[in-house]
């Protein structure tokens, strides 16, 4: 290892990282290592607030419907929907798309298909609301 960065190191950290709830658990040449909310917010100095999205509590919105959402992002609201593709969409709402399923919600593949959490981010990032 060698200079200020030990690229090794940080292969053993993420290799054995766990998630324990929200806080995030590894450890790396015998140190433990917790980074909880307060250290997270600490470190990167955002504030821990605003609506939290995930897979358990996608109802709350009530005004949300993922197929009105969906047919009003569509060039031709029109067409026959048969999956919820980034394929007909109008720009912006494609490249807001495309920054979500690649940034935002990691996943190895299927970029083009749109999860109902992704639709719902969507919604969130086009109306403006608070996201945690």
């Amino acid at each position: 290892m060698a200079g200020n960065i030990y690229p090794d190191l940080m292969k053993v950290f993420y290799t054995n990282i766990q998630f324990n709830g929200d806080d995030l658990h590894s450890h790396a040449k015998g140190v433990y290592i917790e980074i909880t909310h307060d250290v997270w917010t600490t470190i990167s100095g955002l504030k821990y607030t605003g609506l939290r999205v995930k897979k358990g509590n996608l109802g709350v919105v009530e005004e949300f419907n993922k197929m009105q959402f969906y047919k009003s992002c569509l060039k031709s609201p029109f067409s026959k929907v048969r999956n919820f593709s980034v394929r007909g969409l109008k720009l912006d709402e494609r490249l807001i798309a495309f920054i979500v399923s690649w940034i935002v919600t990691l996943r190895g593949s299927n970029h083009s298909t749109l999860s109902e959490e992704d639709l719902l981010l969507i919604y969130f990032i086009m109306k403006k609301v608070k996201l945690n």
